[in-house]
């Protein structure tokens, strides 16, 4: 956290977890080292009582931490629920959905809007009955969300071949279109020749059915492709007016770095931190891009400019 806070020049950090001790710890971390705080559980594939029933015991928790940090606390009530939770569409579980959903998210529209619409006006009553802070959701691209149940808009929007024309667009859009603050919750892209096209997608080039998961293809590392991806829409947010941004992400144990290029799983990850096999961490060139944009915001009003952990 102290590294996030004095190094990255971070305000905010967005904690995501599934289990609710290690996120209000982490949370108090955080707020130790004078970041702002955005807390979100993630428990995928749960059904949706007790998905409720979780979100309930973190918003109590979050409250009791916030009446400590008033200010400096944000809860969301989780993410893209349309794969995330059971229910919205078929599938046991939230990659099959997701995958069902890229496919077919025409013909499933109306039945996830709906849905969705259900869902969070449950999560948002939940939330609110414990949590006393401002509230939002992190939603994915194609969700609409009614954000009249909320405080802020939050949408992941990962820039990519498929949508480079329209993104801005897309984001202007969604500035001119909200009275509410928007906070963009995750963008960011692997460290490979070529990952800036693919954005979200950037793990994709690896296969994880081999014995020892391996890079599929050539894909040279580029450290360069990842930071500058950050760097320009880091400026681009700022120049539309975002209220804030939070890079995905700081470290990807599971995406270890790895000298072999074939299991180099690194530079499929997202992490502005290469993490070895043996823990040891090494900040990539997107950490100092970040650093150098986030340090120009410096003594100005940039109330959420962050990273995910």
């Amino acid at each position: 956290m102290d590294i996030i806070a004095e190094q990255l020049h971070c305000t905010t950090v967005m904690l995501i977890g599934s289990d609710q001790q290690r996120l209000i710890t982490a949370a108090r971390t955080a707020l130790e080292a004078g970041l702002g705080v955005y807390i979100r559980p993630h428990v995928p594939d749960l059904a949706q009582p007790k998905l409720l029933a979780h979100l309930d015991a973190v918003a109590q928790a979050a409250e009791e931490l916030r009446q400590d940090h008033p200010e400096k606390l944000t809860l969301l009530v989780g993410s893209e629920f349309s794969h995330t939770a059971p229910g919205i569409v078929p599938g046991p579980r939230s990659f099959l959905r997701l995958k069902l959903i890229l496919r077919y998210r025409r013909m499933l529209r109306r039945r996830i809007n709906r849905r969705l619409h259900d869902l969070l006006t449950a999560a948002a009553a939940t939330a609110r009955r414990r949590f006393h802070g401002p509230l939002t959701y992190s939603a994915a691209g194609w969700e609409d969300v009614d954000w009249t149940l909320f405080d802020l808009v939050g949408v992941s929007l990962y820039r990519g071949r498929r949508n480079q024309a329209t993104y801005t667009d897309r984001l202007r859009g969604l500035v001119r279109e909200h009275v509410k603050p928007v906070v963009i919750t995750e963008f960011g892209c692997g460290a490979f020749t070529g990952a800036d096209q693919r954005g979200a997608g950037s793990f994709q080039i690896v296969n994880w059915f081999a014995a020892t998961p391996r890079i599929r293809g050539d894909h040279p590392r580029d450290e360069a492709v990842q930071a500058r991806y950050l760097g320009e829409l880091i400026d681009q947010y700022n120049a539309e007016g975002v209220h804030g941004c939070f890079v995905f992400t700081y470290a990807m144990p599971d995406f270890p770095h790895r000298n072999d290029p074939q299991h180099d799983l690194d530079r499929a990850g997202f992490g502005v931190v290469a993490v070895s096999e043996d823990g040891s961490c090494r900040p990539k060139q997107a950490f100092h891009e970040v650093a150098r944009h986030y340090g120009n915001f410096a003594g100005h009003d940039d109330p959420a400019s962050g990273t995910r952990r």
